[in-house]
């Protein structure tokens, strides 16, 4: 017989006023095993790593350690249980040096003993090898490489040598080879016999590492199993992927020998010291439809923030054959690029038709009343909408006046971040047969971020995969559809 579990989660439940954030949840965790839970943003992932560190305090469930029920006790009860956490974000103390930080993890519980005993100091230093930090234990953290900023956060999550290791987003920042380098510390962790509860954006590195996946969506569980069987589940597929590739018969006529309209070349974005885009290299040619696709957290949304002057980059971004190393924002949607951000950034108690107004307020007054003429072709809900607060809109509604008052700037490049994001199905129908009329009317140039596949591929003329800050992979719609219906998860 197997031996019995030593961290056992059952019937877990979190509600945040009226969202429900994680509802039902099970699953057991074994010493030595690694157990990956994955699932899109605002899935309840990291609720769920608060529940159990005691971050958050549980509505229902129990949480149990080797049989002892620790739901709701506060974090300093677990973690002398033995269990701790790594946190996605490092806080470091800057003025301490990264073997003191790591010393400050070993410290008894107690104000009567706050000396440092030798054996403490000794101890740090192991840990400190044991995770790759032997060389720079003397330096401060501000001179570290992000990758070691990780791995001090590391050791000292297992500096009280838990049981249980919590790690959440471990991978976000890192390149392609740190992210080796820290799935194998990790890996060895499991080897050592701690049990390893995973959560990271990146499907395929969570697959690589874990025994046992769970998927989650809006807060309950979807699937179970081996990586393999969860990567292959029709439920997980669909909340990736979005469901079915259908084509919509539409595709732009555009040569490959076709003159760029934006050009691209060694594009890299770092947040402090995090690498968020690496060598990213695309073209977009007039008239087309260009679709970007990665998973949340591969930096679509820092890649079309870098177009629009809205993040500081190294390499070479080039629209209509102007450089835009040097230009501001305002510059650049002047020029012709216009974003509808995620977040769609609206004018909350501002009415529809004022939004639409700010959005063409360059435009002449016929020139306006032509082009919300259209748009309220386009989308008919906007048209009867007009005196209502933006924020009263349901959030397809937001989203159509989202992209019709980019549209108002009437723009050479359209760039359109994640939107389908949060959206029932019948309003992304709608959304997508709004976008093939506008292709099918108009010469505009569209750049689409998409994780739902099924919504980026029917429009696409192209299509290139981000994946942790890098283009990994472009070609047709139909060749994704053929090779890409697995990897890309």
């Amino acid at each position: 017989m197997s031996p019995p579990p030593c961290l056992e989660v059952r019937g877990l439940r979190k509600a945040f006023g009226g969202l429900v954030a994680v509802n039902g949840i099970d699953f057991d965790l074994h010493e030595g095993r690694i157990l990956g839970l994955i699932g899109s943003n605002g899935s309840g992932k990291s609720t769920v790593m608060k529940l159990i560190m005691g971050i958050e305090r549980p509505d229902a469930g129990t949480i149990r350690l080797n049989g002892v029920d620790l739901a709701g006790l506060p974090p300093h009860r677990i973690a002398r249980a033995g269990i701790s956490i790594m946190f996605q974000h490092s806080r470091p103390l800057h003025r301490q040096t990264v073997l003191e930080n790591i010393k400050l993890a070993l410290l008894p519980d107690s104000l009567l003993r706050l000396a440092v005993e030798p054996e403490i100091v000794e101890k740090a230093r192991v840990i400190a090898e044991q995770v790759g930090l032997g060389k720079v234990v003397d330096r401060r953290p501000g001179t570290l490489t992000f990758a070691d900023l990780r791995r001090m956060e590391l050791a000292k999550a297992i500096a009280r040598n838990p049981k249980v290791i919590l790690i959440d987003e471990p991978f976000a920042g890192l390149t392609l080879a740190e992210i080796a380098a820290f799935s194998e510390l990790i890996r060895k962790l499991g080897s050592e016999g701690r049990a390893i509860l995973l959560v990271d954006h990146s499907v395929r590195s969570i697959s690589a590492l874990a025994d046992h996946v769970l998927a989650m969506y809006l807060g309950k569980p979807i699937a179970e199993g081996t990586p393999d069987d969860v990567m292959a589940d029709e439920t997980v597929r669909r909340v990736y992927l979005g469901g079915k590739i259908e084509d919509t018969g539409y595709r732009a006529a555009v040569q490959s020998t076709a003159k760029p309209l934006l050009q691209i070349d060694r594009l890299g974005v770092l947040y402090g010291k995090a690498t968020a885009l690496d060598d990213v290299r695309l073209v977009v040619r007039q008239g087309e439809c260009v679709s970007i696709v990665g998973l949340n957290g591969a930096g679509k949304t820092t890649l079309f923030n870098a177009i629009s002057g809205l993040v500081p980059f190294s390499g070479s971004i080039r629209f209509a054959e102007r450089d835009l190393v040097r230009s501001n924002a305002g510059e650049i949607a002047r020029t012709g690029i216009v974003q509808c951000p995620e977040s769609r950034e609206l004018f909350g108690t501002m009415s529809v038709r004022e939004n639409l107004d700010l959005g063409g307020h360059l435009l002449p007054k016929d020139k306006r009343r032509e082009q919300l003429d259209r748009l309220f072709e386009l989308f008919p809900i906007l048209s009867s909408r007009q005196a209502q607060a933006a924020r009263t809109l349901s959030g397809g509604e937001q989203q159509m006046l989202a992209i019709a008052r980019a549209l108002m700037m009437q723009p050479t490049l359209l760039i359109l971040d994640e939107p389908t994001s949060g959206l029932a199905p019948v309003i992304i129908e709608q959304l997508s047969r709004a976008l093939g009329e506008l292709r099918r009317t108009s010469a505009i140039t569209l750049l689409l971020g998409e994780q739902n596949v099924t919504f980026a591929l029917p429009h696409a003329d192209r299509v290139y995969v981000l994946d942790h800050g890098r283009l990994t992979w472009e070609g047709s719609p139909t060749k994704f559809a053929s090779e890409m219906g697995v990897g890309y998860l």
